[in-house]
């Protein structure tokens, strides 16, 4: 019988919900070559089963129920959203007759197919929900050995980006931490992911360093600012921060000379904690118009006259306004095109916002790598906004 020749079979166009951006080439690159794999493994050893099934028995098999036999392999290509399939193995009987189905039920899927591979290699997803989605969309269930080759970790890639170098200078760095559930054994801890975002001299926004700790307090916090200083991030302009005593006093032991923006959205939360509901409106207003000047004397004047008009009415408040009152105006120091995205933490929480969004299916990572892994994958879509630098 004549080797069949090579035949590509090209996927609809419809667009694929998993599309994958072409932005961040070599993460993406990656990505779908693990896609690329992963379809390799699962259309090859779909094909194995159905010709298992079509002969009705396995490799070496003595059975009654035999129909036929194998008479070795041919190859052909699949074109598919992630890439072109080189060489996909088909098996094939001694007489001819048997013709795999599994090209045609890919051809119909492949958009879910790719959506589901994509969700499995940056979402956490089970190598036994694969197996079930591999049986719905293609009819046969792979083996568990073959499931399991098919999820490869990213911790690697992962390594590489935790230990790149880093420029030495950096224009803003925002320093602050999420929240997420990790399991230790037989138990769920919430950990704290803590985040160095920075700010390049271009005004580019990249994330410097991650970090699961158990506490925000200040060991978590040097241990990511030594992080970016080992890999020469040493000099930064700017850090901005919310009023954890931890983080503080990271940054004071790990970049004494860096002036500190405090965020004021946090700041403003602490000080309507101590004011009655029914003048939170009218201080709120008050303590906004301080930074609306244009002007560091006029928004020290306007600071004064709001700590001197409720000094005996809430003490506890302008307590807290005078205790961090140099760094609250520390955004004076910097070009006005500067200040409203250095004023507050709000860049860090857009991120966080995001990541959630990412790993909302994931009630609880199984491991602190894990975590910090698809984290770091998720990351990889995440678009960041330049800003003015001077």
């Amino acid at each position: 019988m004549p080797a069949h020749k090579k035949k590509e079979t090209t996927a609809p166009t419809t667009k694929a919900t998993a599309e994958i951006p072409s932005e961040r080439p070599d993460f993406h690159q990656h990505l779908r070559e693990l896609i690329r794999s992963a379809t390799r493994i699962v259309m090859e050893e779909v094909m194995r089963d159905e010709l298992k099934q079509f002969i009705g028995a396995g490799w070496g098999e003595c059975s009654p129920k035999r129909k036929g036999y194998r008479n070795g392999t041919y190859t052909r290509d699949l074109a598919t959203a992630t890439g072109r399939i080189e060489d996909l193995t088909v098996p094939r009987d001694r007489e001819g007759e048997f013709h795999t189905q599994a090209f045609e039920r890919y051809s119909r899927y492949e958009p879910a197919i790719a959506e589901g591979l994509t969700k499995m290699f940056v979402s956490g997803t089970s190598t036994h929900k694969v197996g079930e989605v591999a049986q719905t969309l293609l009819g046969v269930e792979p083996s568990a050995s073959t499931v399991s080759r098919l999820n490869p970790t990213l911790t690697q890639h992962f390594e590489a980006w935790r230990e790149r170098r880093l420029p030495t200078q950096w224009r803003v760095v925002y320093l602050d931490g999420i929240h997420l559930k990790i399991r230790h054994g037989g138990k769920c801890a919430t950990r704290i992911l803590l985040t160095a975002l920075g700010v390049d001299l271009e005004g580019k926004k990249a994330v410097l360093a991650l970090r699961a700790c158990a506490e925000e307090d200040k060991e978590g916090g040097v241990s990511v600012l030594q992080d970016m200083r080992t890999r020469g991030a040493t000099q930064v302009d700017l850090m901005v921060t919310d009023g954890h005593d931890g983080l503080l006093a990271a940054v004071g032991e790990q970049f004494s000379a860096t002036p500190r923006q405090r965020c004021l959205v946090h700041k403003q939360r602490t000080i309507m904690s101590a004011i009655p509901r029914r003048e939170r409106e009218e201080v709120q207003a008050e303590l906004t118009g301080i930074w609306k000047q244009e002007k560091k004397e006029d928004a020290l004047a306007n600071l004064n006259a709001v700590k001197a008009k409720y000094a005996r009415r809430y003490p506890e408040a302008v307590r807290s306004l005078e205790e961090e009152e140099e760094p609250l105006l520390t955004v004076y120091a910097f070009p006005p095109a500067m200040s409203r995205q250095i004023q507050t933490t709000n860049a860090m929480q857009g991120f966080f916002s995001k990541v959630r969004q990412g790993t909302d299916q994931i009630d609880t990572f199984t491991t602190e790598m894990s975590c910090l892994t698809i984290v770091w994958a998720v990351m990889q879509d995440i678009r960041f906004h330049k800003i003015a630098v001077s």
